[in-house]
């Protein structure tokens, strides 16, 4: 058996990358999966112009520095570096709008699955599909680009996601996963390609602009996990490692979204099971044993890498607000002389909330740094309510908070259990949400009223479904499906924590909900009256 140098060495180890909200990151691994090393870079989103943004420039320089914090760690910990790989994949945050010209140059600022701008567009395809459009979704962003009369449109031969973006700038194949073309463009599962009968509503929707392109001319192909989608060029093993080590022609799977990553970190791709990814934002997926009776615009309906039909509940905020609260908190005990570890004071205040009182004393938390579709809440206006006769104790405010951050996530996952009857016994967890033992999964076991299991290998998330999408492609036997290939070379031995939804907390959390809908018409009118100007 080879040790793990010798296998970085003879080039058999794969490479997973995903674009997260907050961090890229990479993690190399070993054909039974084994994490073998990582590198990362913090980056953050900006809001420029009405529209959240992260410019290209600001892509590539932090992949480049992901890379070389991964060189840096397999240097450490092996003592080589990397020339060679067995496969790349690379992942990112779905949806959004990037369109290019035919020069390849950008048309307008990539603009991501966090703006909350495209609600005209997104309700007119809906109803024309009669097939739930988020606003999310690349096909909503274009077509309110089309309805705001946008001069870049009549210009656009190529539209895809940040994953395909960089994809096609390493390989020079305008590919996409399965999974992340879902969240572009409705999929029909049984051709696992866009749906035809779509495209040409679209294109006849839109045929009186007179463009000099149809939709099915500027997305991506679509490919299923395990299809070989590419090389890396010369020119693209340079952009990603800038010492010129890495060698190229190096093979790349499809593309893929951070949803599908999940799953696949989590062994999720059969038919009823269920993971919840719980960061930055936050969305549960359920994989369906049928389509649903009815559309709901709470319920998006995307699929896994290999194509099943995925129900999927997304919010677009989850954490965000709880890390600015630790960050004030670190912030008072520095001034009194106190250096908090933030591992520490992130686990003293997550385990405080189970302290408090089942429906959180009558506090309320909206952490909404933006827009929330789920709950029609147009712009981000964090906000902490309570009453005079509120029990206001450190327990019950972050119980509030966590119960805030997954509130949206309950509202969408109700429909799917009490009106659409799927059963989900049991789901996978990963994210910062579950990072402090017990805490969070509680907390969601109450919000989704069911098991919640976290595996061990769970705080390697994204990047590492990614590599495996990428070990799949690579090493898997012909006709293997992923499903069993997930079960039978990658999850067959693994362990997992699993925790049980308590009767009180389940209780307490619907008494907060109920008070958590009625007072949804006071953080619509914060978005609507409380602007206050950039300095």
């Amino acid at each position: 058996m080879k040790t793990q140098r010798e296998i970085i060495e003879s080039g058999n180890a794969v490479l997973g990358i995903e674009f997260g909200s907050t961090r890229i990151k990479a993690v190399l691994i070993g054909a039974d999966g084994a994490p073998l090393a990582s590198g990362s870079h913090e980056w953050e989103n900006r809001l420029e112009n009405g529209f959240w943004t992260y410019p290209l420039d600001a892509v590539w320089a932090g992949l480049q520095d992901c890379y070389a914090g991964l060189v840096r760690d397999v240097r450490s910990k092996y003592g080589v570096g990397i020339k060679r790989l067995a496969a790349i994949g690379f992942s990112a945050m779905m949806h959004g709008y990037l369109a290019f010209d035919g020069e390849g140059e950008l048309l307008t600022p990539f603009r991501t699955w966090r703006n909350g701008t495209t609600g005209p567009a997104a309700s007119a395809l809906t109803e024309l599909f009669h097939y739930n459009i988020p606003q999310r979704w690349s096909i909503a962003h274009l077509y309110q680009a089309i309805l705001n009369r946008e001069e870049h449109v009549p210009g656009i031969r190529y539209m895809t996601t940040l994953a395909g973006y960089v994809h096609w700038r390493l390989t020079g194949r305008k590919v996409l996963g399965v999974g992340d073309a879902s969240g572009m463009f409705p999929i029909d599962t049984r051709t696992q390609n866009y749906d035809a009968v779509m495209l040409e509503k679209f294109d006849a929707l839109t045929a009186p602009e007179n463009y000099p392109w149809k939709l099915p001319e500027i997305l991506p192909q679509v490919l299923p996990a395990g299809a070989p989608a590419g090389r890396l060029t010369v020119e693209g093993a340079r952009l990603l490692d800038t010492s010129g080590q890495l060698e190229a022609g190096i093979p790349l799977c499809p593309p893929e979204g951070d949803a599908g990553t999940g799953m696949t970190a989590t062994n999720s791709v059969a038919k009823c099971t269920g993971n919840v990814s719980a960061g930055t934002s936050a969305f549960v997926m359920v994989v369906l044993e049928q389509e649903l009776k009815k559309i709901h615009p709470e319920i998006d309906l995307v699929t896994t890498p290999d194509g099943s039909l995925v129900g999927m509940v997304h919010a677009n905020n989850c954490t965000s607000d709880i890390n600015g609260w630790a960050g004030l908190f670190r912030e008072f005990a520095a001034g009194l002389g106190v250096q908090v570890d933030p591992d520490q004071l992130y686990s003293t205040l997550y385990t405080k909330a189970l302290e408090g009182e089942d429906d959180c004393g009558g506090l309320l938390s909206y952490g909404y740094l933006s827009g929330e579709n789920l709950v029609d809440v147009s712009e981000g206006r964090p906000m902490v309510l309570r009453t005079p006769e509120s029990r206001f104790t450190l327990a019950n405010f972050m119980r509030a908070h966590l119960y805030g951050a997954v509130a949206a996530l309950k509202i969408g996952m109700d429909i799917l259990v009490k009106e659409e009857q799927v059963q989900v016994d049991q789901i996978y967890g990963h994210g910062g949400f579950f990072k402090t033992p017990l805490a969070g999964q509680r907390i969601m076991a109450a919000a989704m009223g069911a098991k919640i299991s976290v595996l061990e290998t769970a705080g390697e998330g994204g990047p590492w479904g990614m590599a495996l999408l990428a070990a799949y492609m690579n090493g898997r036997e012909e006709s293997q499906s992923l499903q069993d290939y997930l079960a039978s070379r990658i999850f067959k031995n693994s362990r997992s924590v699993t925790v049980s939804p308590l009767e009180t907390d389940m209780e307490g959390f619907e008494t907060y909900i109920e008070r958590f809908k009625n007072c949804l018409p006071l953080q619509r009118a914060a978005a609507q009256y409380l602007t206050i100007p950039t300095p």
